[in-house]
């Protein structure tokens, strides 16, 4: 590919990137609501090829925000947090509609008992109901995370007329916290939708300038606590072009982010001084330097 035309490239990525975005946020909360829905007709055999599917999607169109380093990561975060808010809507589902056609009954616990012990997963609680007449309450036995009920207590639980569902206790079958919850991890995907939109654009803005943005260097100054000068940081390039290894084509990556207060023309000039020139095309978020180029950055 010639350097015009992966420039072109470059930039097509981030020409629209708020549509791309907005398109993006659409399309994760069709995926989760498609999901939700085929969750109760589908088993793992074919909602696992579709969650991967999914993620093949969000990486290309991450990649087309232009933060490319990160895509497979990005995509990875929104599909676990995708497939939470889906799990957690089911449960918040079973519950509301235990509440809309439950019946409460008086009911005493007869047997319990407690998962087998399985390293440090936790173990949860089972409990055997009765109703006061002797008849066993309809559905599978109650579950709790924890033990809270002993034999011979006295509860009052939904139960459902049909059997399909758990016996809860009506705090335990009070949906709200389940729907805020899966709420919470549908927004979590959404921002991070978000945040790759950030990471291109400043992406963008690295290959327009040279220089990460002001926000950028504050950031990575922050996260990694490197408070060193100009002086330091040009010392320590110098250093990197000496001692960092070249690839099979003969460059020497350096990540940028390093040095977050010299422009990429100023490594050019420091890599010029040392016989080297800056690569301007291709650099997929690192600075290449080599002996010859494709196309050399103008140093100051």
């Amino acid at each position: 590919m010639s350097a015009g035309a992966e420039n072109d490239a470059l930039v097509s990525r981030t020409r629209y990137p708020i549509p791309l975005a907005l398109g993006m946020c659409c399309y994760v909360l069709a995926a989760v609501a498609g999901m939700f829905l085929l969750a109760d007709d589908v088993g793992l055999v074919l909602l696992v090829p579709l969650w991967i599917v999914h993620g093949v999607i969000l990486v290309v169109l991450i990649e087309k925000l232009g933060a490319t380093e990160s895509s497979l990561y990005a995509a990875l975060f929104i599909v676990v947090t995708s497939a939470m808010s889906v799990y957690v809507m089911g449960v918040a589902r079973s519950d509301l509609v235990l509440q809309q056609r439950g019946h409460e009954v008086k009911a005493t616990v007869v047997k319990e008992w407690l998962d087998p012990a399985q390293g440090r997963k936790g173990r949860h609680s089972h409990y055997v109901l009765e109703r006061q007449d002797g008849t066993r309450v309809s559905g599978s036995e109650m579950e709790t995370t924890s033990d809270l009920y002993d034999v011979g207590q006295v509860l009052t639980v939904l139960e459902d007329p049909k059997g399909e569902l758990r016996p809860q206790t009506p705090g335990q079958a009070d949906a709200t916290g389940d729907a805020l919850g899966a709420g919470a991890l549908a927004l979590a995907a959404l921002g991070s939708v978000g945040w790759m939109t950030w990471r291109g654009s400043d992406a963008a803005k690295r290959r327009d300038d040279g220089k990460p943005s002001s926000g950028a260097r504050k950031a990575y100054k922050v996260v990694t606590r490197n408070h060193t000068t100009v002086q330091e940081q040009e010392q320590k390039l110098r250093e990197a072009l000496r001692t960092y290894p070249a690839d099979r084509r003969g460059y020497i990556k350096v990540p940028p982010e390093h040095y977050p207060d010299i422009s990429q023309q100023r490594a050019a000039r420091i890599a010029w001084e040392m016989g080297l020139r800056a690569e301007a095309v291709g650099n997929r978020g690192s600075w290449r330097f080599g002996e010859t180029v494709v196309e050399e950055v103008p140093h100051e």
